[in-house]
C-alpha cells in the first residue's frame, strides 16, 4: 500500500487464512494490506481438540498475544503457563512458542508484531512440542 493514513478496518472482512488443523488467523493490519506501519495485528482462533504437531515455532521479533475468549495453555521454551480470556503473554524474540486450547469452546487471541508487514515475520516451525 502506498502511505500511512488513519484506518477502521473490520474483522468480518478479512480473508481466513490457516494452519491446516491447527489454527486459522486474519491479519487486521499490515503495510502491505493496510495504509499501516510499524505494527502488523491480526486475530487467531484454535479449535478445541486442534493438533499440536507442528505448531511449536520461533522468529526473531518480539511479539505479543492478548487473549479474548477460551482458556488454554502457552508453552515458552519448555515452560507452560496458562491463559484465558484478559491473559496477556509478551513473546521475546527467538522464543519457542505455541498455544494449545484446554477448553470446549474456540481460543481466541489478538496478536501484535512490531514489524510494517506480516511477512516480515519469518517463522521457524519446530518438531519439539510439550
Amino acid at each position: 500500500m502506498d502511505g500511512i493514513a488513519a484506518y477502521v478496518g473490520h474483522e468480518r472482512d478479512v480473508e481466513v487464512e490457516a494452519w491446516e488443523g491447527i489454527v486459522t488467523w486474519r491479519t487486521l493490519l499490515s503495510a502491505d494490506r493496510t495504509p499501516s506501519a510499524a505494527m502488523t495485528v491480526g486475530s487467531a482462533e484454535i479449535e478445541p481438540g486442534a493438533s499440536e504437531q507442528g505448531a511449536c515455532h520461533h522468529h526473531a521479533d518480539h511479539e505479543i498475544y492478548y487473549f479474548i475468549s477460551g482458556t488454554g495453555v502457552v508453552y515458552l521454551d519448555g515452560v507452560e503457563e496458562p491463559v484465558e480470556a484478559g491473559s496477556v503473554v509478551f513473546i521475546p524474540g527467538n522464543t519457542r512458542h505455541f498455544v494449545r486450547n484446554t477448553g470446549d469452546d474456540i481460543l481466541k487471541l489478538l496478536y501484535v508484531f512490531a514489524v510494517d508487514r506480516f511477512s516480515d515475520v519469518e517463522y521457524v516451525h519446530e518438531v519439539e512440542t510439550s
